[in-house]
């Protein structure tokens, strides 16, 4: 039940494409980070009124950068320089990052299972995603992947530190909101400059990322991670791009192909299996560097 929850937060996700292509202004996607996660941190704030104590002052300015600050809009960058498929696929090799982060700082045994069906999950994407004559832009690529990269770390720190005694999900997640909307305002400002008069229709559309698509889903993203392993977790966000095109058929009236057919149901088999795989026991650690052998 957990692990369904959770997904929950991905498929969420997958609405941000339509919302911001048919409700938001153009050429704002710093604006639209910083008004999807400010608002829902402070909203959260308001509602548990618990700040950070002591070291988690750091950890959740280092959690919300990594998952906030930093991941939106790099996030956004990729998509603007890119055609959205090849941001998509991009995203989808966060999987493979977990898997690796968790060797090294959650002590964590690769499994060669979990490997493959992040690999074959990637395949899945590009299928759904991919169109003939997609371009590759140096600086757009390099966003997707670093993006890619913090999300994951993020994830895995938010896997390695926990939360603090007494404190729940919903805290941190209104910590980590707020600490990345804080960093992102500056740069809107300064990158972008002043928000422009905003429609009702652009209203609505700012007011469901901050709460459903970004408040909600976090938090049951950040609550889904003190139960489940990292990398079960980090494969369920093979979940957005399919979903982002079953809400492209159903709501905006994209055809779809065949071999977009076939990439979504390889990539919900790799989340699958990725995330019941991973699920599993975990092998014996990987020795401590004052353990191993001399070298």
């Amino acid at each position: 039940m957990r692990l369904l929850l959770t997904a929950l937060a991905p498929l969420a996700w997958g609405s941000t494409y339509a919302v911001t292509t048919q409700l938001l202004p153009a050429d704002r996607p710093l604006l639209a980070g910083m008004l999807r996660a400010l608002p829902a941190g402070l909203l959260l704030l308001l509602l548990t009124r618990k700040l950070p104590s002591g070291r988690w002052w750091g950890k959740a300015f280092v959690l919300g950068v990594l998952n906030i600050g930093a991941f939106f809009p790099l996030l956004f960058l990729a998509a603007y320089r890119l055609p959205g498929g090849v941001a998509a696929v991009l995203g989808s090799v966060q999987p493979l990052i977990v898997i690796g982060l968790s060797a090294f700082l959650l002590n964590q045994r690769p499994l060669l299972r979990a490997v493959a069906a992040g690999a074959i999950g990637v395949l899945g994407v590009a299928l759904v995603v991919l169109r003939p004559g997609a371009s590759f832009d140096a600086v757009g690529l390099a966003a997707g992947l670093v993006g890619a990269a913090a999300m994951a770390a993020g994830t895995v720190l938010s896997k390695r530190w926990g939360r603090p005694d007494g404190v729940n999900a919903l805290t941190t997640t209104a910590w980590q909101l707020t600490a990345g909307g804080l960093v992102i305002v500056p740069l809107a400002l300064l990158i972008e400059g002043a928000p422009p008069a905003l429609s009702l229709t652009n209203i609505a559309g700012y007011a469901y990322l901050a709460t459903v698509n970004t408040a909600v889903a976090y938090w049951l993203w950040f609550r889904g991670l003190a139960a489940l392993p990292a990398s079960s977790a980090g494969f369920l966000g093979l979940l957005s791009p399919v979903a982002a095109m079953i809400i492209g058929w159903a709501a905006l009236g994209q055809a779809l192909a065949p071999v977009q057919v076939v990439g979504a149901v390889v990539a919900l088999g790799a989340t699958v299996a990725g995330a019941l795989v991973a699920a599993r026991p975990t092998p014996a650690p990987l020795p401590s560097p004052s353990l191993a052998a001399p070298r």
